[in-house]
C-alpha cells in the first residue's frame, strides 16, 4: 500500500504532483485560506491570518548560553537575572536528543531534569544562582509573595510569583502558555506570571501589576516586562465558548480573534481536481477560531500602565517554530500532542558579587 496519505504534504510529494499535472497542461491555483474578526455577532473576513506583531528573535532577543533567550535591553540592569529557555542544550533524550527539559514530567528521569535546571540557572545567574522557586500551576489568578527566608515549603499553588528578596529565582514552567516576566527598575522587585487562556481571562498579569504596586510601591512607569515564547495566533485554535468568555471581559476582545481555514497543499494548488456536486449543508467545515494569547497579555500590561516601549516580546510561536534540522525549537503541548517537555522562564534579584 502506498504511504501517500502520510506524506502528501511533503515538498517532494507536492513536487511530484506539480510535475505530473504540468505534463498535461494544468497549473496550480491560489491559496484560499482566510481570516477575520467578529463584530456585532457577524464574521468579518480579512486577508490576513495573524496578529500585527511578528515573532522574531533577531529584533527582540539575544541568545546567551545553552538554550537561553534573554530580553534585549535588560542586560543594562546589573541587579537583574532573567531569561527564557528553549529545548536545546540539555541532557534529556526522551522527547529528542539533547533536549533541555526543565519540567518534572512523569517520563523523564528526575536526574536529567535536575542537571538541566542546574546548567540553565547557572547560565542565567552565574555559579551561585540562588534558590529556584516554582509553583504547582493550576491556571488561576493566584499570586504568591515570597518575602521570607527560607521561603514557604512547596508545593506552592498558584500561577504568579513576586519578590524583592535577593537570592531567589522565580520560575514559571510552560509548554505553550504565555510566560510573563516583570521587573521594577526603581525598587528592584520582580514577578513572574503563567498565563494560559484561563489565567489570561482572569487577568493574572493585570492583577499581578496591581499586587506589585500594593506590596512594593511599584509605579507602572518604572516597570519593564518581557513576554516569552508561547503558542502564537497562527496555531492556537479555540472553541466558540472561549471567544464568548473573552468578549464578556474585554472591550478589545474582537481584535484578539481571527478565522483560519484549514487547507491541503495539493487542494490549494489544483482546486479544479476537487470540485464536487455536494448538497447544501455538506460543504467543507467552516473556519477555526484562533486566539492571540500573546497580544492579550500585552494588552493587560498596557492597561496596567506599563509603557509600550518597555514591553518586549521574546521568542516565537512554540507550536510551529522549527530549527534548521526540522525539530521544534520549543516544547509544545499542542504541537507534540501532549507528549513533550517543559520550558522554564526565570527572573530574580541578583545576589551581591
Amino acid at each position: 500500500m502506498s504511504d501517500w496519505s502520510n506524506s502528501k504534504e511533503s515538498p517532494e510529494a507536492i513536487g511530484a504532483v506539480d510535475a505530473l499535472l504540468a505534463s498535461v497542461g494544468l497549473v496550480h491555483g491560489k491559496r484560499t485560506s482566510r481570516a477575520g474578526t467578529w463584530k456585532n455577532g457577524q464574521r468579518i473576513h480579512h486577508p490576513k491570518t495573524t496578529s500585527n506583531h511578528t515573532f522574531t528573535t533577531k529584533k527582540t532577543t539575544r541568545k546567551a548560553g545553552p538554550g537561553l533567550l534573554r530580553p534585549v535591553g535588560w542586560e543594562r540592569y546589573l541587579w537583574l537575572n532573567a531569561g527564557f529557555s528553549t529545548r536545546e542544550g540539555g541532557v534529556s533524550t526522551l522527547y529528542g536528543p539533547g533536549d533541555q527539559n526543565l519540567g518534572y514530567t512523569p517520563a523523564d528521569p528526575v536526574e536529567n531534569v535536575r542537571l538541566n535546571r542546574q546548567r540553565f540557572l547557572r547560565a542565567i545567574a552565574g555559579p551561585h544562582p540562588g534558590e529556584l522557586i516554582t509553583l504547582r500551576q493550576q491556571h488561576t489568578a493566584i499570586i504568591r509573595l515570597i518575602d521570607q527566608t527560607p521561603p514557604p515549603s512547596p508545593p506552592l499553588r498558584g500561577d504568579g510569583l513576586m519578590t524583592a528578596q535577593r537570592g531567589f529565582l522565580l520560575g514559571i514552567v510552560t509548554a505553550d502558555c504565555v510566560p510573563v516576566l516583570v521587573a521594577d527598575t526603581r525598587h528592584h522587585a520582580v514577578a513572574a506570571f503563567h498565563a494560559g487562556w484561563r489565567g489570561t481571562l482572569a487577568r493574572i498579569v493585570e492583577r499581578g501589576i496591581g499586587s506589585m504596586r500594593l506590596h512594593f510601591g511599584s509605579r507602572p512607569s518604572d516597570l519593564i516586562a518581557a513576554i516569552g515564547p508561547a503558542i502564537g495566533p497562527c496555531c492556537f485554535a479555540v472553541g466558540e465558548e472561549v471567544r464568548f468568555e473573552f468578549e464578556s471581559q474585554f472591550g478589545y476582545a474582537n481584535s484578539l480573534f481571527s478565522e483560519v481555514y484549514d487547507s491541503d497543499p495539493v487542494r490549494e494548488r489544483y482546486p479544479l481536481l476537487f470540485l464536487t456536486a455536494r448538497a447544501p449543508g455538506h460543504s467543507n467545515l467552516g473556519p477555526q477560531i484562533h486566539l492571540d494569547l500573546i497580544e492579550a497579555n500585552r494588552r493587560q500590561l498596557l492597561d496596567a500602565g506599563v509603557p509600550a516601549d518597555k514591553i518586549t516580546i521574546t521568542g516565537e510561536c512554540t507550536a510551529c517554530t522549527r530549527l534548521p534540522n526540522g525539530r521544534l525549537k520549543y516544547f509544545s503541548h499542542r504541537g507534540e500532542h501532549g507528549f513533550t517537555g517543559r520550558m522554564l522562564s526565570v527572573i530574580g534579584v541578583a545576589q551581591p558579587r
